[in-house]
């Protein structure tokens, strides 16, 4: 039954593409509808008018369009289902599907590995498929139809589920290379602008670069193994130097999918311009299969690990992490902010909560474009008063992913703070030398996570309106575009008071892949966490939250004791200037230029400061405009030189088109001779 859950859960989302594909065929369905509802309700002809009538109001399309969400929805929980129940039993289950190659079926393996996935991706698309009909009503039919992008979702999450499910090399490139090329249609959706088609080049060029990747790992392992399935790949028996080849290349592989830092260029330039809710299971979820492939190929097919891998992915992961937060700090773009934040992927525990958070977030970031059709932060202000619901949910976004306590960033963090103090039982002294330093930075990573979003909540919900679509702007009508945000926002909190319950999810998994599961203490107490033992450290989260609690009611009964320490409503106070203005408050790039002063040497700055002069010899200021453009090293010091390097060789290789009859006449009579040498 728990394989079946699975296959329901990709068959589900199969079936959401495929009716979402019979949108461009509603003309006909709705003729057909017609007829037969006129059949049967031939007897009675005011419900025959009452359904023609309804029908010609184009209502059947607007119920399919729910249906395709509807089936999204079931889709994601049979996933969660199925996840729960593979990681509860500790079973590993088997089957082979009659697809694929004649001399090779389609091998699938669901074991706590794949169902802990299986968790995170249908907890997202449950999410997702509360928040879609709402969002996607805004978009006009003829110019972005629904069929394009509900097709494209449902195969985007069928490939993710298969890569889960996938138990021999074949199965799972087919899987990756259909959750790859149905996200590129995802992210060229909005085609008609420019940037979103060099977007979704650049993030399928680098798919495809990281897919031969993969390809070229899963062939090494191939050629010292008897078969392409991965119980075969487990018996192969490698050379540290061929080990070490095929972590290389699999490290490339996920490694770009997953947006590690030198090849992470496509993932700001594609999640700020595909539809939000996919942008949320891009970086959410996608991003989460990605580490899934490297945990696999690492710790399940290639077996023995070594150290010397654990110092590269920790340098990765650092840079990544601190990189990544400096670089968000000064985007003005909420969507490619957000897709900056990926954090420290150190832990499961943290996978888990990043998926949270940055669904919370992007969702939250699709409502704020859908009621103001603004990304820019410094045009939007003043939003907590109109928006109330969506400030909330967004808050507790805000506060999850800056790793504050009572919710799951926190919980996640300080365990992988816990795991750098135990650096002192290890034997290599370069590990014990690496990782305080990269605790180091992931404690300055935190911190500027939590500036970042002070600045993002600040700018967006506080202060002014800066614009006349943000003074305009509404809570959301729709509620499922509430009730998406809210579920994840809920998980937000429980996770991180009661984080006990994914942690025994995670010992499983443990206990399956590495043959070692958590002490009993930090894996089945609900009440405290303590990762290594009880006299060392130990949190209880449900006690900061009585202690909060507690705090917050002697707050509040002493400011409700005095009427002179009331809060009350009132003008925010103008320093005797006769009123604020927008203009008066901070902007994106003021907020961080401390911070952009201090870190100067981490972007290529290119701000400009022009003066508009007037009056007698030009000596009065008329107007001031001030332009900041901020690059990341990596685009024009690795990737342009590859760019033009291509194009030389290209043009190069071009001369060979002469035009000229007889010369291709002599390359093919040489190309004849080359192969009959060859052959024979």
């Amino acid at each position: 039954m728990i394989l079946v859950s699975a296959y329901c859960a990709v068959l589900l989302s199969f079936a959401s593409g495929l009716l979402a594909l019979m949108m461009n065929q509603r003309h006909a369905l709705l003729a057909v509808s017609q007829y037969s509802f006129n059949k049967f309700f031939n007897s009675n002809v005011h419900c025959r008018d009452w359904v023609n009538k309804n029908l010609e109001e184009r209502r059947f399309p607007v119920f399919l369009r729910q249906a395709v969400f509807v089936l999204l929805g079931l889709s994601g929980v049979f996933a969660v289902l199925a996840g729960l129940a593979v990681l509860l039993s500790k079973g590993v289950i088997t089957d082979q599907i009659a697809l694929g190659l004649p001399w090779l079926p389609w091998h699938v393996r669901f074991d706590g590995l794949s169902g802990f996935f299986f968790l995170i991706i249908g907890i997202a698309v449950c999410a997702v498929s509360l928040y879609g009909p709402g969002y996607v009503r805004s978009y006009k039919e003829n110019e972005h139809p629904f069929a394009a992008l509900g097709l494209f979702t449902g195969l985007f999450v069928a490939g993710m589920l298969l890569v889960l499910l996938a138990d021999d090399a074949f199965m799972f490139m087919i899987a990756w290379e259909l959750m790859s090329v149905a996200s590129y249609f995802l992210v060229a959706f909005q085609h008609e602008n420019s940037a979103n088609r060099r977007a979704a080049f650049l993030y399928l060029l680098m798919a495809e670069v990281g897919a031969l990747a993969i390809i070229l790992g899963f062939g090494v392992l191939a050629s010292f193994s008897d078969g392409f399935t991965f119980d075969a790949l487990r018996e192969s028996k490698l050379s540290v130097t061929w080990a070490s080849i095929a972590f290389v290349l699999a490290l490339l592989g996920f490694g770009m999918k997953a947006g590690i830092v030198p090849v992470h260029v496509w993932l700001p330039e594609a999640h700020p311009v595909a539809p939000s809710h996919i942008s949320a299971l891009m970086s959410g979820v996608m991003l989460k299969v990605a580490l899934y492939g490297l945990i696999r190929f690492c710790f399940d097919l290639l077996g023995d690990v070594h150290w010397q891998w654990g110092v590269v992915l920790l340098i990765l992961g650092t840079l990544s992490a601190l990189g990544g937060i400096l670089y968000a700090m000064m985007q003005p773009n909420l969507k490619r902010l957000l897709a900056y934040r990926l954090g420290f992927l150190a832990a499961l525990f943290h996978a888990f909560n990043h998926a949270l958070f940055k669904n919370l977030l992007f969702l939250g970031a699709g409502i704020l474009h859908h009621q103001t059709h603004e990304l820019n932060i410094d045009m939007m202000g003043g939003l907590i008063k109109k928006m109330p619901q969506t400030s909330a949910l967004f808050l507790v976004g805000c506060m999850s992913i800056s790793s504050l306590p009572l919710f799951n960033g926190f919980v996640s963090e300080w365990l992988a703070f816990q795991t750098a103090l135990q650096v002192d039982v290890l034997d290599n002294g370069v590990l014990r030398s690496l990782i305080p330093v990269a605790a180091a930075a992931l404690a300055l990573t935190a911190a500027l996570a939590a500036a970042c979003f002070v600045k993002v909540f600040g700018l967006i919900f506080l202060g002014q309106s800066r614009s006349r679509n943000s003074e305009k702007a509404h809570e959301v009508k729709d509620k499922g575009m509430l009730a998406g945000p809210a579920l994840l926002a809920g998980l937000c909190f429980f996770i991180g008071i009661f984080p006990g319950v994914i942690i025994h999810l995670i010992n499983n998994v443990s206990g399956q892949l590495l043959g070692q599961t958590l002490p009993n203490d930090s894996a089945l107490g609900w009440l405290w966490l303590a990762p290594v033992s009880a006299e060392q450290a130990s949190y209880s989260a449900p006690l900061v939250l009585i202690g909060a609690l507690i705090a917050a009611g002697i707050c509040y009964w002493y400011l409700r004791r005095n009427p002179l320490t009331i809060m009350r409503r009132a003008e925010t106070w103008d320093c005797g200037f006769g009123g604020l203005t927008p203009r008066m408050q901070y902007t994106s790039s003021a907020f961080t230029m401390p911070f952009r002063r201090i870190f100067a040497k981490t972007w290529i700055i290119d701000e400009q400061i022009n003066k508009d002069m007037q009056g007698a010899m030009n000596q009065d200021v008329a107007a001031v405009h001030y332009q900041l453009h901020i690059q990341d090293h990596s685009w024009p010091r690795l990737y342009q030189p590859i760019a033009q390097g291509v194009n030389i060789l290209a043009k190069q290789v071009g001369r060979i088109q002469t035009g000229n009859i007889r010369t291709y006449l002599g390359y093919s009579f040489a190309t004849l001779l080359v192969l009959l040498w060859v052959i024979s």
